[in-house]
C-alpha cells in the first residue's frame, strides 16, 4: 500500500509499505534519516508521512527530553539492585507497569537501556548501571527487562555493544578482549537477551574492540550480530560515538546519534559517495532499519506518536507500592549477629540516626542515568514515618561524605518572594562593565545542578548569560556556610554582594559535566542565625581560561552547579555522634556513595567510603555494639569496621523509594531476601582486574579473561569480604532431594532439570533464591570452577511449608566457546550440579552425563 500522506496520524506510519518507500527518498532524505535530529529525535520526512520518533535516557527511568528545567520522573533501582533481587518476574513487572508507562508519559518511543556491560571492577564509574559480574544472571535479567517493555510497545535499546566497563579514555580505549572472554563473559548477556527478548534496537559503545570502534565494527556489527545471531533491528551509536563517514556506514551503524554536530551531514556523506568511499544502496541500507524501527514503535505504541508531545509526570498509589516492593526485594542483609533485626518497635523509646547518607537523597548513580526524580524518600524520612509518634528520634550527621558540595534545592533557597529555589534571568549579551543586555526570559529554577544544553530551549549557540537570584534560607545558629561551583563555562557567586566564589577569571579544568567542566572552586561565608542570605550567581555559557587555554570559547556542555552545606567539624561531628550512640535505646548508621562518587564520565580511585565515613562507623560501633549499619552504593566498597557490627544491610541506590524500603526491612515489614549481584572484595588488590585496570598508552588489557568476579576469587582461592550471590534472611532453609534428570538428548537439541525441595526452617515467611553453578569435565582448556547456569527465586515460603523447584538446563549451560573452532563446544563427560544459596556455599551437588560431544554457531 502508498505511504501514508501528510496529513494521516504519525502512528499510520504503521501501516507503511517501506519497500515502496525506499525509492520516493531523495538521496538527502536517506542520509538524513541515518542521523538524529538534536539530542532526542530521528529525522522525519513530513512529505511521506514518515514521524520522527523520541528516544530518551534510561535506564532505571525515563529522563525525557530535558535536563534543564526536566519534567519530574519516577526513578526504579539502579540495575546492580535490579539484578540483587534475582526476581525476573518483578523485574518484567517493573520495565512494564513502570518504565513503559513513564515513556509514554515522556513521549518518548524507545528507552536507552538496559546497560549489561559487566561489573568488571566496582571502580567503574557506571557500574550501578549494569546488572551483575556475572553473565547469565546479566543476560536473564536484560531478557526479562526488554521482553516486558517491548511487549508495551516501547523499544529497548540494550547497551553499549560491547567492552565499556571503564570511563578512562572512554572514547578512544581499546579493549584488548580474548574471542572466549569475548564470547563467555562480554557478548554473553546481550546473547541472551537477543534469544529470549530480541531487542529492537542495540547502542554501541564508544571504545574499541580489539582495534576496531564498536561503531566501525564490521564483525560485531554484521557478523555476529545480523548474520550470526539473526538481528533484525537499529544499530544506533552513543551521544557522538561515531568517528567518521564510511567506515560506520560499511560496519552496520545505521543511526547515528544526536543529530548535533555529526559526521552524516549531506554534505560529508555526499562526498563519501562521490569519492567512491561508501555507495548509496548502502545509506539506503541503514534508512531501512530507521524506518523498520520507526514502523514497530508506532504499530507497538501508537498513543505516543499520536499525542500532543508534551511531557509529563503521574504517580499513581499502584506506581508508589510497585516501586517500593522492587526497592524492598533489592535490599541484601550482609549480617545479622543475634537476631538484631528486625527491629522491635515498640522496644524502642529513642532511636538515634546517625550519618550523612541519612538526611541525603542518594537515590541514584550520576551521569545520563540520572534523573529528575517526582519525589524521593530519603532513609530519615522513610525510618521516622515508620516509627510510633512517642519515639524519641535523635540525629547526628557524624561526618561529611560528598565529593562535590551537595546541590541547591528549595530546601535551601528561596526567591525573594518566598517560593522555593531562585528567580532566574536569560541575557544574550553583557558588555566589558559587566552590564547585561534587555532579558530574554526569567522563570523559577528549583535546581542548581543542570546541564543547559538541550536544544528545544531558547539558547543560542554562541553566547549567553543565566543570572540567578534568591535567598538562602535561615541558619538555626552560627555557621560556616562552604559553598561550592563547577561549571561547564564559567560562573561567580556573591553572598550578600561579597564575591565568595570566582570560577570565570581563571579555570582549573576537570572531570564534571561528562568531562568538560571545571574542578569544583569553593568559597567559605559566615551566616548569623536567623538571617536570610542574598544569592547571586552569574552563570556564562563561554569557558573561562585556564593554564595551557587561554581561549574563551562556548562550551558545547553548558552547565552549572551550585552545591552548599554548613562546615561540619569531623571530630566534633564524630564525637557527637558516639555520645548519641551511647544514650539510645537503637542506632542506625546511614553511610555509602552517591552520584558524584559513581558516575559516568570518570572512574572511582578506589574502593574507600568517603572522607571520615569508615572513622565514624568504627566509632559509633565501639559505642554501641548493636548499632545497624546502612550502606548505600552501586557497587562494591571496603568495610575495614565490618567485625566490629553486628547488623549490615545493603541497600544500592533505590530510586523514589529509598527511605520506604529501608524502613520496610529495618522493621520486619519485609523480609529480606536480596542476593548480591557481584563481589563485595576484602582489599582492591584482590579485584580481578586490579592490576590491568584502565588505559595503559590507550590499550586496556583484559587480562584476568574469563575469571571475572566470583570465577576469580574461587580459582585463586581468595576470600572476599562477601561473595556473589551471598544474602540473609530473617528465617532459615533447607535444600533437599536433589534430582537431576538424564539428557534429553545428545545434540544442540539438549535439555535438562533439575529439581530439589526447599524447606522453610525459620519462624517467619520469606523468599529465598536458589542458585544452580555448572562445572564443566576436564579437558584441553581451561575452565572457572563452576559458573551461573540457572536460578530461581521461591517467594513468600511459609514456615515450616516446602516448595518444589525446577531448574531447566539447555545447550547453553554446558558450553564453552572454542577460539580454534570459532564455535560453541559441549564436551562429552560428566557435568557438576552444584545448588545453593550463593556462590560460595553449595548446599547439594549431583551430576550430568553427556554421552557425546557437540558443537554449535548461533542462538
Amino acid at each position: 500500500m502508498p505511504p501514508p500522506t501528510a496529513t494521516a496520524a504519525p502512528s499510520a506510519f504503521a501501516h507503511a509499505d517501506i519497500d515502496a518507500l525506499l525509492p520516493r527518498l531523495s538521496s538527502e532524505e536517506l542520509i538524513a534519516l541515518t542521523t538524529g535530529v538534536g539530542n532526542w529525535f530521528t529525522a522525519p520526512v513530513p512529505r511521506l508521512g514518515v514521524p520522527g520518533i523520541n528516544v530518551t535516557d534510561g535506564p532505571n527511568g525515563a529522563r525525557g527530553r530535558k535536563y534543564f528545567l526536566g519534567t519530574p520522573a519516577k526513578c526504579l533501582p539502579c540495575a546492580t539492585a535490579l539484578a540483587a533481587t534475582w526476581d525476573t518476574a518483578l523485574i518484567a513487572a517493573a520495565a512494564a507497569h513502570i518504565l513503559a508507562p513513564e515513556c509514554k508519559l515522556k513521549a518518548a518511543s524507545v528507552l536507552l537501556g538496559p546497560t549489561v556491560n559487566i561489573q568488571r571492577s566496582p571502580l567503574g564509574g557506571r557500574s550501578f548501571e549494569s546488572f551483575s559480574e556475572d553473565p547469565h544472571l546479566s543476560g536473564m535479567c536484560a531478557a526479562a527487562y526488554v521482553r516486558s517493555l517491548q511487549a508495551q510497545g516501547v523499544s529497548a535499546c540494550i547497551k553499549h555493544f560491547v567492552g565499556n566497563e571503564q570511563e578512562q579514555e572512554r572514547k578512544g580505549s581499546d579493549s584488548l578482549i580474548t574471542p572466549r572472554a569475548l564470547r563467555e563473559v562480554y557478548l554473553y548477556p546481550f546473547m541472551l537477551a537477543q534469544k529470549l527478548a530480541q531487542p529492537w534496537s542495540y547502542m554501541t559503545s564508544y571504545n574499541r574492540i580489539n582495534g576496531t570502534h564498536c561503531s566501525e565494527h564490521p564483525w560485531l556489527l554484521g557478523t555476529l550480530l545480523r548474520e550470526e545471531w539473526g538481528f533484525d533491528g537499529l544499530v544506533m551509536s552513543d551521544w557522538r560515538g561515531t568517528y567518521g563517514v564510511p567506515e560506520a556506514y560499511h560496519a552496520g551503524l545505521d543511526l547515528e546519534m544526536p543529530g548535533t554536530d555529526g559526521w552524516r551531514t549531506a554534505s560529508k556523506v555526499l562526498r563519501s559517495i562521490e569519492a567512491k568511499k561508501l555507495s548509496l544502496p548502502v545509506v539506503r541500507a541503514r534508512a531501512r532499519a530507521v524506518l523498520q524501527l520507526v514502523q514497530r514503535c508506532a504499530a507497538g505504541a501508537p498513543e505516543i506518536l499520536d499525542g500532543d508531545q508534551v511531557e509529563r509526570t503521574h504517580d499513581t498509589p499502584a506506581d508508589k507500592a510497585l516501586m517500593r516492593k522492587v526497592a524492598g526485594s533489592a535490599i541484601v542483609l550482609l549480617k545479622n549477629d543475634g537476631g538484631i533485626l528486625p527491629l522491635d518497635k515498640a522496644k524502642v523509646r529513642t532511636l538515634a540516626i546517625i550519618g550523612p547518607s541519612a538526611k541525603a537523597a542518594a537515590f541514584a548513580g550520576g551521569g545520563s542515568a540520572s534523573l529528575k526524580a517526582s519525589y524521593v524518600v530519603t532513609p530519615f524520612e522513610g525510618i521516622t514515618a515508620a516509627l510510633p509518634k512517642d519515639v524519641k528520634v535523635l540525629y547526628a550527621e557524624g561526618c561529611q561524605g560528598h565529593r562535590r558540595a551537595p546541590p541547591l534545592t528549595g530546601r535551601e533557597l528561596m526567591t525573594d518572594d518566598g517560593r522555593a529555589g531562585l528567580d532566574a534571568t536569560f541575557y544574550h549579551q553583557r558588555d566589558a562593565a559587566g552590564s547585561y543586555s534587555a532579558p530574554v526570559d526569567n522563570f523559577l529554577l528549583d535546581s542548581t545542578d543542570t546541564l543547559m544544553n538541550d536544544s528545544d530551549i531558547f539558547f543560542s549557540s554562541d553566547e549567553w548569560y543565566l543570572v540567578l537570584r534568591g535567598k538562602l534560607r535561615p541558619q538555626e545558629r552560627k555557621t560556616t556556610y562552604r559553598f561550592g561551583i563547577s561549571v561547564a563555562g564559567r560562573a561567580k557567586l556573591f553572598v550578600d554582594g561579597t564575591l565568595v566564589i570566582d570560577n570565570w577569571t581563571w579555570q582549573r579544568r576537570g572531570d564534571s559535566f561528562f568531562g568538560d567542566g571545571t574542578e569544583e572552586e569553593m568559597g567559605d561565608f559566615v551566616m548569623l542565625p536567623g538571617r536570610a542570605y542574598d544569592i547571586r550567581l552569574e552563570y556564562s555559557n563561554l569557558t573561562g581560561p585556564a593554564q595551557g587555554d587561554e581561549k574563551i570559547v562556548p562550551n558545547p556542555h553548558a552547565g552549572m552547579r551550585l552545591g552548599g552545606h554548613p562546615l561540619l567539624d569531623e571530630e566534633e561531628g564524630i564525637k557527637e555522634a558516639v555520645e548519641l550512640a551511647k544514650s539510645a535505646d537503637a542506632v542506625i548508621v546511614v553511610v555509602g556513595l552517591n552520584g558524584d562518587w559513581e558516575s559516568e564520565g570518570y572512574d572511582r580511585k578506589n574502593l574507600d567510603l568517603p572522607r571520615r565515613t569508615n572513622d565514624l562507623v568504627a566509632a559509633v560501633a565501639k559505642a554501641n555494639p548493636k548499632a545497624i549499619v546502612v550502606t548505600q552504593a552501586g557497587s562494591a566498597f571496603t568495610m575495614p569496621w565490618v567485625d566490629s557490627v553486628s547488623a549490615l544491610v545493603h541497600t544500592w541506590y533505590l530510586g523514589n523509594e529509598t527511605g520506604s524500603a529501608i524502613a520496610d526491612v529495618l522493621f520486619g515489614a519485609v523480609n529480606p531476601s536480596g542476593k548480591l549481584s557481584l563481589t563485595f572484595p576484602k582489599r582492591i588488590e584482590d579485584v580481578p582486574s586490579h592490576l590491568n585496570y584502565g588505559n595503559q598508552n590507550g590499550k586496556v588489557r583484559y587480562a584476568e579473561d574469563l575469571f571475572v568476579g566470583y570465577k576469580h576469587y574461587q580459582a585463586r582461592d581468595i576470600e572476599p569480604l562477601f561473595p556473589f550471590g551471598f544474602g540473609l534472611s530473617y528465617t532459615t532453609f533447607k535444600y533437599s532431594d536433589l534430582d537431576v534428570s538424564k539428557p534429553s538428548s545428545a545434540d544442540v537439541d539438549f535439555t535438562a532439570s533439575v529439581k530439589l525441595t526447599v524447606t522453610n526452617t525459620g519462624k517467619v515467611a520469606g523468599s529465598e533464591v536458589v542458585q544452580l553453578y555448572v562445572s564443566l569435565p576436564t579437558g584441553n582448556l581451561i575452565h572457572p570452577i563452576r559458573t551461573l547456569k540457572a536460578f530461581t527465586k521461591v517467594l513468600d515460603l511459609a514456615p515450616g511449608k516446602s516448595a518444589t523447584v525446577l531448574l531447566s538446563l539447555d545447550k547453553y549451560a554446558v558450553s564453552y566457546f572454542d577460539d580454534r573452532l570459532d564455535k560453541w563446544v559441549a564436551d562429552a563427560g560428566e557435568y557438576g550440579i552444584l545448588v545453593g544459596p550463593s556462590s560460595d556455599t553449595i548446599a547439594l551437588q549431583g551430576s550430568l552425563s553427556l554421552p557425546k560431544s557437540f558443537t554449535w554457531l548461533g542462538l
